[in-house]
């Protein structure tokens, strides 16, 4: 598993050691409201869980998990992915919302589409934000994404289906984002 490094932030392979993190960071309901297979409330057996999924779907070249670290302080801030669904690469990402604001989203998120992209040699990439999360949208947008549709999606912490704004990027359009 590759690290991935950009100006502020090391994007690394999730450890046990960052469970306390994750648990921390998810047990807010305004962060997982916005993902669709969290649970609230979230804790530590729940983060522990998930990166035992973590290593199971890597291993079956499914999922690709990062955590995302600050590099001044070495705090884990927050999880980006790169899934694979039905022949499609999908990302996720969230933030912890102490974080929220500060462009680290935005900052994870291209270096996961430059590895998806470059690595993973994916020729598009599918996101998904819910229509309430227009933070999530706007670093979508800036990145290069593209509308595609609207359908309802599933949110366990809300327990009911949420309207989710479907996005695309292609890697021509993401080379030419990133000339610009």
């Amino acid at each position: 598993m590759p690290q991935l490094e950009s100006f502020r932030l090391l994007l690394r392979e999730p450890r046990l050691g960052d469970a306390a993190a994750l648990a921390e960071g998810l047990a807010d309901y305004d962060v997982a409201k916005f993902l669709a297979t969290a649970p609230h409330p979230y804790n530590l057996d729940d983060a522990k869980a998930f990166l035992a999924k973590v290593v199971e779907l890597r291993a079956k070249g499914e999922a690709y998990e990062f955590a995302i670290q600050r590099k001044d302080d070495q705090r884990v801030i927050g999880l980006c992915g790169l899934h694979l669904k039905t022949g499609r690469y999908e990302i996720g990402y969230w933030i912890a919302k102490p974080f929220w604001g500060q462009g680290f989203a935005t900052e994870a998120v291209r270096k996961l589409l430059a590895f998806a992209f470059h690595d993973m040699k994916a020729t598009e990439v599918w996101a998904g934000w819910y229509h309430d999360n227009l933070a999530s949208g706007q670093v979508l947008r800036k990145l290069g994404f593209e509308a595609i549709g609207v359908e309802k999606r599933h949110s366990v912490a809300r327990g009911e289906e949420i309207l989710c704004n479907r996005t695309m990027l292609t890697r021509e359009h993401f080379g030419r984002k990133k000339a610009a």
